[in-house]
């Protein structure tokens, strides 16, 4: 009897996992789904003929033409947009990945007079959006000189310092990476006549490549996929947009007429990024996963 009741016990919650696993997998398709419909959408647009298809999903004809167009348009050179993105996101990335990672070390290995009022300190900052500061910022800039009616080129620079500045603040999951990397290390080199710098250099950092690849991945997506500051700095100066500027301005401009040209450049801005996290999708996990074990 006893036997029997236990049977229908383990039925019942094989049954009960089961629904539950069912209905979690039909809604996550489901999100999926709604979630990837915009992209194919904007690839369709994209590739479509010389005499446009918008508000249709399946365009009559396809072709390169918009790419084309994107690349030879004298009046919104996108080319010139990449390439300012390009440098600018390399930039940060390597700046901002050096700044998150020694303020992780040295939050993580080191105990000095005003440690835990600093980590609340930047906690704090962090809770408040980084627009708020644009007109500050701004303003900053322009009395330097690098801002307002100036070379394009000093308007870049502003642009760099901006998304680097502060990316100190974001050494939480770094943090959190190097707490599980033992501290005997440190002190076995330390032993064999290690200086500080050499400690991190040549002993964490080459044990830190799944949190380094992932701060520079965030490093780079950040200026790389950016609008608000880039648009607030760089004004009406067409030589020194960004994509994200270019293309919106393109797009207000006669929505009509760019419609498939702003989606083939979506297109192309999304293709470096996607591919970087394809190729180390495995590190950028692990950087979140080691970096999630402590705080």
């Amino acid at each position: 009897m006893s036997q029997l009741v236990s049977t229908k016990k383990t039925s019942s919650i094989k049954r009960k996992k089961a629904i539950s696993k069912t209905t979690a997998y039909t809604a996550l398709t489901v999100l999926s789904i709604i979630w990837i419909i915009p992209l194919i959408w904007m690839i369709i647009q994209s590739f479509a003929g010389p005499e446009g298809s918008k508000g249709k999903l399946f365009p009559t004809s396809f072709s390169f033409h918009w790419y084309a167009e994107l690349f030879t348009n004298e009046t919104y050179p996108f080319w010139r947009w990449f390439l300012n993105t390009l440098v600018i996101a390399l930039i940060c990335l390597v700046l901002s990945t050096f700044f998150t990672i020694a303020m992780a070390y040295v939050m993580s290995r080191y105990r000095f007079k005003g440690r835990k009022k600093l980590q609340s300190l930047g906690m704090i900052l962090g809770m408040f959006p980084g627009f708020m500061s644009m007109a500050a910022i701004y303003y900053i800039f322009k009395s330097l000189g690098m801002a307002g009616d100036v070379a394009w080129w000093k308007m870049l620079i502003a642009l760099i310092l901006v998304y680097s500045g502060s990316a100190g603040l974001n050494y939480y999951v770094s943090k959190g990476f190097f707490d599980t990397v033992s501290k005997s290390l440190d002190e076995a080199a330390r032993i064999d006549g290690a200086t500080n710098s050499q400690v991190f250099f040549k002993v964490i950092l080459p044990l830190s490549k799944p949190i380094i690849v992932y701060t520079a991945l965030m490093s780079f997506l950040g200026p790389w996929g950016d609008f608000i500051f880039s648009s607030y700095l760089l004004g009406n100066e067409t030589a020194a947009w960004t994509v994200a500027v270019g293309l919106y301005r393109m797009i207000t401009k006669d929505p009509e007429l760019y419609y498939n040209t702003f989606m083939a450049g979506a297109v192309i801005v999304a293709v470096p990024i996607t591919a970087l996290f394809l190729g180390l999708q495995r590190f950028f996990v692990e950087g979140i996963t080691g970096g999630a074990v402590k705080g």
